[in-house]
Order: C-alpha cells, then sequence, then structure tokens
C-alpha cells in the first residue's frame, strides 16, 4: 500500500459547527464551475468558490413564528408578534430540483424547513467586492422558496430515481424513515413560483440510514439505495401510487414485513465477514467504470464501515473485492484521480486517515494531519480555473482544507524501467550510447550508473 502526499491545498475560513452531511460540492450558480457549500448550525450557508478564504456568498435561513401577544397596545386586537430564529442545518445539496434545466442549492434543516437558494443572480451581481463577504440579513438574502416537511432529517439526495427523466428528493430521516417528495407545479403557473414539494412515498427501514445512493439496476434502471448497519443495503423500489402518496404521515409505524410503509423494502445483507449489526455503513453507487465498458448495464456501488470494512460489488451482488482496513471509516465518496473515466472508491477516516481504492482492488492512502468533522469529495474549481479532482476535509479548528489537483498517473505501483520502456524515445537514445535496448541486464546497469554512480571518482 503506498503512501502519498499531496501538496496543493487551500485553507478556507470556517468559524461555526456543522453536521457531517452539511458539506457538498456542485455548480451551485450555473457557471459549470463547482463551488463549496456548507452549511453551519447556526443557519448560515455559506459558498466557497475559487481560492477565496472567505465564503463567497452568504446565506441564512430564517423562519417566523407568529405568536398571538397579550395586552398588545395597538390598534389591532389580534396583532402577532413575530419571533425569527435560525435553524440547524443537517444537510445540503446542489442539483435540478425543480426540474427545470437549473441548479438549485438545498438546505435542510432538522426541524424539517427545506429552503430553495437561487445563486445565479448572485454571481452576476458580485461585482462589487467590497460587499463579497458581508452576511446582512435582508430580503435578497433569504431562500426564494420555503416548505415544511417532516422533522429530525439527517441526509438527502437530488436524483432520478424512477428512471423518468426527472429529478427528485429523497430525504433520509433520523427515525429509519426515508421519503421520495417531487416539485410539482399548478398547470397554470407561469413563473414557477406557485410550485411545491410533494410526497411520493415513504419507506420504513429496519436500521439506521446513513447513506442514499441510486445505482443502475441489472436491466439498467436506476435503484434507490441505502444504507443499513452491518455494511448492509436495501433497495427501495419506487412504485407511485395514489395511496403511497396520500399516506398519512400521523400513521403509525409500521413493522418491517407488513403492509405498511416498510413494504418495498428489499434488504441485502453483504457476504464474508460478521459484522456487528450495529456498526454504522455508508454506501456510493453509480461508480463509472470507463469508455471501455460503457455498454455493461451493471452498476458498481462500494460499501464501508466504521470497523473499517470496505466493498466493491456490482448491482447483481457479485462481490469483486474486500479490503480491511484498521481505521474508523465514517464517510465515503467516488472520485476519478487518474482521468481514465474509471471513478475509484475515496474513504475517510475520523482521524484523517484516506483511503482511494480501484477497481482492480489498488490501495494507496493519504493521511490528513488533523481529526476530521466532515468530508466530501469531487470536482472543485480552485487556482486553475477549472475543475479538478479534490477532497475536503472540515477540522475541528474552525477550517476547511481543500485539496485540489488530486490526480494520480497511474494507481497501480511501478519501476523507473517500465516507465523509461514505455518512452519512444527511450531506444534511440539507448542506440546512441552503443547499448543494445534488448539486454536487460546492460539496460539495467546503465541506469544503475546514471542514478547511483560515484561523480567524484
Amino acid at each position: 500500500m503506498r503512501s502519498l502526499n499531496f501538496v496543493h491545498r487551500v485553507s478556507l475560513d470556517f468559524t461555526g459547527t456543522m453536521f457531517p452531511h452539511a458539506i457538498c460540492l456542485g455548480d451551485a450558480d450555473n457557471d459549470s464551475l463547482n463551488e463549496l457549500i456548507v452549511g453551519d448550525t447556526s443557519g448560515k450557508l455559506l459558498v466557497y468558490k475559487n481560492d477565496e478564504s472567505k465564503p463567497w456568498v452568504t446565506r441564512t435561513c430564517v423562519g417566523m413564528v407568529g405568536m398571538e401577544q397579550e395586552n398588545h397596545k395597538t390598534k389591532c386586537d389580534f396583532c402577532p408578534v413575530f419571533t425569527y430564529f435560525l435553524f440547524q442545518l443537517t444537510c445540503v445539496a446542489v442539483g435540478d430540483v425543480r426540474n427545470k434545466g437549473k441548479n438549485l442549492v438545498v438546505a435542510v434543516g432538522a426541524e424539517g424547513w427545506f429552503h430553495l437558494f437561487d445563486l445565479t443572480a448572485a454571481s452576476a451581481s458580485k461585482s462589487d467586492s467590497s460587499s463579497q463577504h458581508e452576511f446582512v440579513c435582508s430580503d435578497d438574502q433569504r431562500p426564494f422558496f420555503t416548505q415544511h416537511i417532516p422533522a429530525n432529517t439527517k441526509v438527502i439526495l437530488i436524483s432520478d430515481i424512477d428512471g423518468d427523466g426527472r429529478c427528485e428528493l429523497v430525504v433520509g430521516y433520523t427515525d429509519r424513515v426515508v421519503r421520495a417528495f417531487r416539485w410539482e407545479e399548478p398547470s397554470d403557473s407561469s413563473d414557477g413560483g406557485s410550485g411545491q414539494l410533494v410526497l411520493l412515498k415513504k419507506w420504513l427501514l429496519e436500521g439506521q440510514v446513513d447513506s442514499l445512493s441510486v445505482n443502475p439496476g441489472p436491466e439498467g434502471l436506476p435503484e434507490l439505495m441505502v444504507s443499513q448497519p452491518g455494511c448492509g443495503y436495501a433497495i427501495l423500489l419506487c412504485t407511485w401510487t395514489q395511496q403511497d402518496s396520500t399516506e398519512s404521515e400521523d400513521d403509525a409505524p409500521a413493522t418491517p414485513g407488513s403492509d405498511g410503509p416498510s413494504r418495498d423494502v428489499v434488504l441485502h445483507l453483504t457476504s464474508g465477514r460478521i459484522h456487528n449489526k450495529n456498526v454504522s455503513t455508508h454506501l456510493v453507487g453509480s461508480i463509472s467504470k470507463g469508455s471501455k465498458e460503457e455498454s455493461s448495464k451493471r452498476g458498481l456501488f462500494a460499501l464501508c464501515t466504521l470497523d473499517g470494512t470496505l466493498k466493491l460489488m456490482d448491482s447483481s451482488e457479485q462481490l469483486l473485492w474486500s479490503v480491511q482496513v484498521d481505521h474508523q471509516l465514517f464517510a465515503l465518496q467516488k472520485l476519478d484521480v487518474t482521468g481514465d473515466g474509471r471513478e475509484e472508491v475515496v474513504a475517510c477516516a475520523w482521524d484523517g486517515q484516506t483511503y482511494i481504492i480501484d477497481h482492480n482492488r489498488t490501495v494507496v492512502r493519504f493521511q490528513f494531519d488533523e481529526n476530521v468533522n466532515a468530508f466530501c469529495a469531487g470536482q472543485y474549481t480552485c487556482k486553475e480555473g477549472k475543475n479538478s479532482p479534490c477532497l475536503v476535509y472540515v477540522s475541528f479548528n474552525q477550517k476547511i482544507y481543500i485539496y485540489w489537483k488530486v490526480e494520480l498517473e497511474r494507481m497501480e505501483s511501478t519501476n523507473l524501467l517500465r516507465v523509461l520502456e514505455e518512452k519512444p524515445e527511450f531506444k534511440s537514445q539507448l542506440k546512441a550510447l552503443g547499448v543494445d535496448a534488448e539486454d536487460p541486464a546492460a539496460v539495467r546497469d546503465l541506469v544503475a550508473n546514471v542514478l547511483y554512480q560515484d561523480t567524484q571518482t
């Protein structure tokens, strides 16, 4: 297992605290360049751009509650008093949640408040750099749409989960429930401002929900996957019916296997070593296999557990490889670090140890020098003005570190002679030096003399 040392790094200021899923990478302002979006526990949404240490845009998730005050001395006998409060943001995401070909920033709080931010206009209005980092609680700083959904949100996903070409919003909760929503608008709506989220379905899981992902199934259609403790996962069937969408949220939760919210849940327990049934599990799906295998319908997905297990599987439940490490893994991502179109599996531990594993089970590791509060990986636009692979670490010392240009020429180990043999001019240089290129011993002696010969003799 090789150890790596990435050197391209920027440090961002972050003075708040956050939940592990309140961070993501995405094109927040629709300029084809990715930004870093972070939500904190005080209700602030921070968007970082390029290598600026301060947030490029700051938004606030403020709500208000109207309360009738007794003996309120005004002309109105029933004048409510509005109290403003901030939400603890538990998860953020970027995507075309309204299915209009435009990315929006989604922020969801623990209390169940769903917020939509359109930062496209902010990108055009940021010419005045003097006000770039100022946080002002004004109308344009607040979300343009807010809706209350069930509380105790934990993780969200914006993706097409039923194969109809439209994105849905999937929300995982701390009470082992997963709900799917879709943005719907009245048929006579022209500006799109009168739409709202409509519940499509509710599932009840046996274990805690730590990750949501979509992976192509055996027939090539998307399958909604959710991680389950003990290195397990479940596939949630998307059967949209009138009964499902109108199901009362106040009904008592059904037990697994009954004809209630838990139906249409197909549980899978991966084979191999026996896992603690309570150990947390994370998964990531739709791992790219590269251009040479695009015709294959079977999707790849990976799982990791807090006790150090990593697995790569395909949609037919075939285990491709399994790796055991001695670190507590709490985050799992995918990232193409070699530029060949094949995405590697990236897992991070609480102590900063990061593992990168390719499809052939070649493992490299990188040690971040601090304990990690949150982690994500993906494409980010830094100093070169284009998206590049990056690793993002949120430390406990009020800093966010972005390692950009995380690129490797190859994952597997090699030696100097093999690299030289791949160079077309190597043989011509050997011939000029009078060395037979077909004589391995002579070539090794030449390279050894160039590298290690004592120049003082």
